[in-house]
């Protein structure tokens, strides 16, 4: 073999190993960029995906979460709570009707009493020396109505025998007539002292407890001086009389029997009843309310007189009107209105006339019907037919989605 042809040879053998590596590593590169093109292709994937996300939660973040008010169960009632004040159910300031010096006093603030129970005495020397000078001009009439009567007599038997004139008899009748009234004005004024005699001693008018001593022993008592203090105030507190001023929208529930029931501040927890007997049946113009008189049993003498209360009333609810949380209702330049949720998902607006403000619940009579899904607190934002979202994460307002106020 010639050289060149052994040179050839050998270039060839080796062409044919270099062109063998390359068909190897092409396997390779493919497979990797297979590889790199997937990664790519998921990688895109993922983050169209979260772009996708991130919109559909931009989206949900721009409309408006809202509540829906809570149902409320029907009722022919509803309770307010009024102010009341207690007063005893008999109440007498004793004034002195004679005057003198405070003897002694008996009986202090607290003291339970009978009627007639002597509650203090007052010393009365000059009530005492007019009273014996009445009785004095009193024997004085009397002897001189039986003298007079005596002279009338015996002119009487004179004018028989014509020894004195008619004239005379009768003026001498007329003496003895004089004589006896005067008699009967003298017995009346010793009578008028009398009484004024049983006045020295100051008696309870009736069962009671002694709420008031405003004299003592040695005071100077000036006679039916009702410009001053009374001496004992003396008061009945077996009953109370409550009194409560019901507002002119609730007066048509005010009606004789009526139950009510109260709470004073000095026992918590503890509540009474009173029953109405009557009221005043008139609106007081500077406070628009009407007096209602109830009356409490006071047996145990639990309730004072002056007592501040509170008192609840079951007053009967108009069908016609919806009751709203407090919270549902928006002030605008339109006037009040409430958000409803409609069935498209979009809020409507409705105007309203607020009939009773309850506190944290508004009754309303013009404007909602009972099926209407009524929007708690809404947004200040919130415009007529925005598209709006329930919240679902309570309980309570799932509930609401069924989504009715009831009228009540």
């Amino acid at each position: 073999m010639f050289p060149y042809q052994a040179f050839l040879m050998s270039h060839n053998a080796v062409n044919v190993a270099v062109v063998r590596k390359p068909k190897h590593l092409k396997v390779v590169g493919i497979g990797a960029a297979v590889i790199a093109a997937l990664v790519v292709t998921v990688g895109l994937a993922a983050r169209r995906y979260q772009h996708q996300e991130l919109v559909q939660w931009t989206d949900a973040q721009l409309i408006p979460s809202v509540r829906l008010a809570p149902s409320m169960d029907p009722a022919t009632a509803h309770a307010i709570t009024l102010p009341g004040h207690l007063e005893a159910w008999n109440s007498a300031p004793i004034h002195a009707r004679v005057g003198g010096y405070l003897k002694a006093w008996y009986k202090d603030i607290g003291a339970q009493v009978k009627a007639g129970d002597v509650l203090a005495v007052i010393d009365t020397p000059e009530l005492d020396q007019q009273l014996e000078q009445a009785k004095a001009v009193l024997v004085k009439a009397q002897a001189n109505a039986h003298l007079a009567d005596m002279t009338a007599q015996r002119w009487q038997h004179l004018l028989g025998s014509d020894s004195v004139s008619k004239q005379e008899a009768d003026e001498k009748n007329g003496d003895a007539e004089a004589a006896r009234a005067n008699v009967l004005a003298a017995k009346a004024d010793v009578d008028r002292l009398d009484a004024l005699e049983t006045f020295k001693k100051i008696v309870a008018p009736f069962d009671g407890v002694v709420t008031a001593r405003h004299t003592d022993v040695g005071d100077l008592i000036t006679a039916n001086n009702e410009s001053g203090p009374e001496l004992f105030t003396v008061a009945d507190t077996s009953r109370m009389r409550l009194y409560v001023p019901v507002p002119q929208a609730d007066v048509g529930s005010i009606k004789s029997g009526m139950k009510a029931t109260l709470t004073v501040p000095e026992w918590p927890g503890q509540s009474f009843n009173a029953t109405l007997i009557g009221n005043s049946e008139a609106i007081n113009p500077s406070s628009g309310s009407l007096l209602a008189q109830f009356v409490a049993d006071n047996k145990r003498g639990e309730l004072k007189p002056g007592d501040y209360s509170d008192v609840q009333l079951d007053i009967a609810v108009d069908p016609h009107r919806i009751t709203v949380p407090a919270t549902a209702l928006i002030f605008r330049s339109q006037g009040p209105q409430v958000a409803v949720m409609g069935a498209d998902g979009r809020v409507h607006l409705r105007k309203v006339h607020v009939a009773l403000d309850l506190g944290t619940s508004l009754q309303i009579d013009q404007g909602l019907g009972p099926n209407d899904q009524v929007i708690e607190n809404p947004p200040d934002s919130l415009m007529d037919g925005d598209q709006v979202r329930v919240e679902s994460d309570n309980a309570g307002n799932m509930a609401a989605e069924d989504g009715r106020v009831s009228a009540r």
